[in-house]
């Protein structure tokens, strides 16, 4: 399903909006992270991919390769741990921030325990970080997160919380058990009186936005490379993140937006077309683990509403489809290792290249410059090997050959 928000502007970035997610302070941010040994010194690569814009018919074809970001294997590092040093700075304001994921304070904190309900790579990041931080950390997992996945958390030291329901029902538990232990819940979903973690959460993915601009050498206030950018949608926290940002840096130039979902966990979507932050009309189970969400972050739809131009829908298989054509690559493409929630962009540029109506609709033609953002690699790599038909490790040994032509 396609829908072209009729709320969509293209104004300059929004004063209140300012106030809540800058630019300013997705910098300060990334300062804050530079030296954590748990993400990539150097920016994630943004890979071409000329053989695929020939395929689909545009003229630029890019990715932002986030596998790269992080030994966790998503982009999720560059959330959850920032806002924990965040959340830190709030009790303790004395502190280095720059220290905090270091260990330095680690006798301070050895007391404190945060918590988080996850579909596996937020959890994965906080538990990253509060082990290196010196905290403890409980993570929440529903019941259709895989062992594989609760195994990759676990052995980051968190102590796992398993429930028989679903993803909203585990974000209520964390909730729950915040409240009656005293924990702090470090969470990428926004609710009622609960919005600070969260901004921090999405202010931290600024940085993917901050690498773009940097290697496209975009200018201020005018148009980019690209023409089009393809946000996953989950909770809409990754999105709002970038969106924030490049809306922000191009002003009203700013890129035309399409949010994709799995159709089963369309939250955004009924969002979009009630006005309002929604929940999701299906079962939300989706092969798609990071984007099945039932409920909309409403602090992350005060950014959405107004910057995507388009929201949509996809199966699970166009999106299995899309990680395989990325694996594959080919003469002029390099094969990438793309995780199932990763691909959701590429999957819903293919059917939308494949229709000439809906081309039109979104304004995708053969002088459009795509880009999408591949979120993770293979963190479940067992998963993912079943879903490709080939480990990671052998399509990156197939990377690592075309990099050296």
């Amino acid at each position: 399903m396609l829908f072209a928000n009729p709320r969509a502007t293209r104004a300059p970035y929004p004063t209140e909006l300012r106030t809540i997610m800058s630019i300013e302070r997705a910098a300060e941010s990334r300062r804050w992270m530079k030296d954590w040994s748990g993400i990539a010194r150097e920016a994630t690569p943004l890979r071409d991919l000329p053989g695929l814009a020939q395929k689909v018919g545009v003229a630029r074809f890019s990715v932002k390769d986030e596998s790269a970001r992080s030994p966790l294997g998503s982009f999720k590092a560059l959330g959850a741990p920032i806002a924990l040093v965040r959340q830190i700075l709030r009790l303790y304001p004395d502190l280095d921030p720059a220290a905090v994921l270091t260990g330095r304070y680690a006798d301070l904190l050895k007391n404190y325990t945060v918590i988080s309900a996850t579909d596996g790579n937020h959890g994965k990041g906080l538990a990253a970080a509060a082990r290196d931080a010196g905290c403890r950390c409980v993570i929440v997992l529903h019941a259709n997160v895989s062992v594989e996945r609760e195994q990759a958390i676990a052995a980051f030291g968190a102590e796992i919380r398993r429930i028989t329901g679903n993803y909203d029902e585990s974000v209520e538990e964390a909730a729950r058990l915040s409240a009656a232990l005293g924990w702090q819940v470090i969470s990428d979903t926004s609710y009622e009186g609960y919005e600070d973690i969260p901004r921090d959460v999405m202010q931290g993915y600024g940085t993917i936005a901050a690498e773009i601009v940097e290697q496209t050498d975009a200018k201020p206030g005018e148009a980019g490379a690209f023409t089009h950018v393809f946000l996953q949608g989950g909770v809409g926290g990754m999105a709002a993140g970038l969106a924030s940002y490049l809306w922000e840096y191009q002003g009203a130039q700013r890129p035309h937006f399409i949010m994709v979902e799995p159709e089963q966990a369309d939250c955004l979507l009924q969002s979009a077309i009630q006005g309002r932050p929604a929940k999701a009309t299906g079962s939300v189970d989706s092969v798609m683990a990071g984007l099945a969400c039932g409920e909309t972050s409403p602090l992350a739809w005060k950014f959405l509403e107004t910057s995507v131009d388009h929201f949509m829908t996809i199966t699970d298989e166009h999106a299995v489809a899309a990680m395989r054509a990325l694996a594959t690559g080919g003469d002029k493409d390099i094969p990438i290792v793309a995780g199932e929630s990763g691909t959701a962009g590429l999957a819903a540029l293919e059917l939308l290249r494949a229709d000439a109506g809906l081309s039109a609709q979104v304004g995708l033609d053969a002088q459009s410059r795509v880009l999408i953002v591949s979120t993770e690699g293979a963190t479940a790599p067992q998963t993912y090997a079943e879903l490709v038909g080939e480990s990671a490790e052998s399509v990156e040994q197939r990377q690592a050959a075309f990099s050296k032509k």
